[in-house]
Formats: structure tokens, C-alpha cells, sequence
């Protein structure tokens, strides 16, 4: 989204009965899809931002623009409604302001939607032993029952699964770890507030080994042998993680190959990215 000018407000010349009038309008910045970006910074009395919104919209319109898109500071809060009864819908949310959006033209409106989905890793770390790193964990699914699980978390905002995955773990037990590649990942539906979850399955190597757990979410952390690990009753409940140890045996018998990332340069956002993919399968392709 581009930066916000100084003020909210511009003023444009109009003619009317050969009469020039000055009409106060919105300060906006053009998108890449025919619409309208309003970033807003002055408080004013919502019967007068009205006004202003009005004769801004009139304005869009006679341009061509379609979607506006009008960014609320939280401490103008108080201007929500009056958006709300002028036919604007709330788009997303964060902790620092509100995206409300508008459609200008007739017809349904081609606004994309707010994400859909969250994004969460899960850590397989096994060590030379064919130890698996496992948790207790003091809340969520398995609260309470005994079962030792590998340590899971949710990306942050901007960060790569990758680095994702060494956090957590990091988080978690207090090891240091490597990331290796993706094995395998699943999508879900009607999860965290009726989103949806890409949930990654990653496998990582250990650089160190001692334990020390995050006490306010883990109560308990060990290293596993992992066909005692594979073995728990828990594992014909949960059939991901039946899966999961498939793969990890297929994966140390040489049967299986899962997608390590290459940094790649990005079109669509600044800096570099991360482009997943099967090493192992690339070369023998390119070798034929």
C-alpha cells in the first residue's frame, strides 16, 4: 500500500452554472486494479466526513475508479459506522487499524478477499541415534493425554517456514537445529476462526542437544527413540501422523525426497523469497 500524504483531504476546482466551487474531497493514491487507496490521519465530525466521502465517491466515479479501499487508524474508530451505513464492509483487521472497502461500479465487485488461510510448521528433528525430539505440551489437542508429539507452531507474519521451523523448535526445547526440506504438507478447513490451515511437515538436523524447555507452554521434552516415538497409541488416532513416520522411514531408506528451499528474487514483493522444490528430482532431470 502507498504511503499516506500529510493530510486526508484535497481540494479539485468544479464548474457549475459558471460558478467556480472548491469541493473538499479525500486524499487517495490509485492501486494496480482501477481503484482507490485512502489512508486516513485527521479526526473530524463524522456528519462532515460524510459529506466529504460522498462527494469523494461521486468524484471515483466520474474517474472510472472501481474498488476504495479506506484505511482507519484506530483513534478514528468512531468513524466506522458512518462508513458502515454508506455501504462500506469490513475487509480485515489489525491491531493498529481497520480496512473497510467499497464497490463503486453496478454488479458484483471483484475485490479480492481478506487471507484465507494460516500457515503452521511441524518439526521431525532426529538425531544420528534415529532419536526423535519430542514434546508435552501444557494446552491444545493432546493437553493432558501423555502423548509425546514433535514441536508445531504458526509462522509469523513475513517469516519463511523455514526459519519458521528452527524457531519453533528453538522456542520449544532451547536445541539448535538445521532446516532440510519440507516432507510433506496438508491443508485443512473451518480451523482458527473459520480459516483455513496449511499445516508444513519439515525435517530438520540437530546442532546441539541439550534440552531446556519453554515452561509456559511445554511441559515436557526429551529425546525419543523414534520406534518407541512411532509406537504410541496416539498414532492410530491421528492418521497425519502415521504419514509422517512413513515418510520419515521411506526418506532414511533413500525412497523418498521432500522439497528443500532455493532463494529466489521475487517480482511481487521486495527481497528474496523461497522457491520449494526437489533437489534430487531436478537433477535427474536435468541429466537426461
Amino acid at each position: 500500500m502507498s504511503a499516506s500524504t500529510n493530510s486526508s483531504f484535497s481540494a479539485v476546482q468544479m464548474t457549475a452554472e459558471d460558478q467556480v466551487q472548491q469541493i473538499e474531497l479525500l486524499t487517495s493514491t490509485d492501486d494496480d486494479h482501477g481503484g482507490v487507496i485512502v489512508e486516513m490521519d485527521e479526526s473530524m465530525d463524522s456528519t462532515i466526513f460524510i459529506s466529504i466521502l460522498r462527494a469523494s465517491i461521486s468524484h471515483w466515479k466520474q474517474l472510472g475508479k472501481k474498488g476504495v479501499w479506506i484505511k482507519l487508524p484506530i483513534h478514528l474508530v468512531s468513524l466506522v459506522e458512518a462508513l458502515v451505513k454508506e455501504g462500506f464492509w469490513y475487509h480485515h483487521a489489525e491491531p493498529k487499524y481497520l480496512m473497510l472497502v467499497y464497490w463503486i461500479p453496478e454488479g458484483a465487485n471483484t475485490i479480492p478477499g481478506n487471507a484465507t488461510h494460516q500457515v503452521g510448521v511441524g518439526a521431525l528433528v532426529v538425531n544420528e541415534k534415529r532419536e526423535v525430539l519430542v514434546v508435552q505440551e501444557k494446552s491444545g489437542h493432546f493437553q493432558g493425554t501423555g502423548a509425546w508429539k514433535f514441536p508445531t507452531g504458526v509462522v509469523d507474519q513475513g517469516e519463511d517456514i523455514c526459519v519458521a521451523a528452527v524457531r519453533e523448535v528453538k522456542e520449544e526445547t532451547g536445541v539448535d537445529s538445521e532446516f532440510m526440506e519440507v516432507l510433506a504438507f496438508r491443508q485443512s478447513h473451518m480451523t482458527f476462526f473459520e480459516k483455513s490451515d496449511l499445516f508444513f511437515v519439515c525435517m530438520l538436523r540437530p546442532l546441539s542437544f541439550d534440552i531446556q524447555i519453554q515452561e509456559i507452554e511445554i511441559e515436557a521434552a526429551q529425546w525419543m527413540p523414534f520406534d518407541e516415538y512411532a509406537a504410541q497409541p496416539i498414532m492410530e488416532k491421528y492418521e497425519l501422523l502415521k504419514y509422517v513416520n512413513d515418510i520419515y522411514l521411506a526418506k532414511i531408506d533413500g525412497r523418498y525426497s521432500g522439497f528443500t528451499p532455493v532463494s529466489t528474487t521475487s517480482n511481487f514483493s521486495e527481497g528474496k523469497s523461497y522457491l520449494y522444490l526437489n533437489a534430487g528430482g531436478l537433477k535427474r532431470c536435468n541429466s537426461l
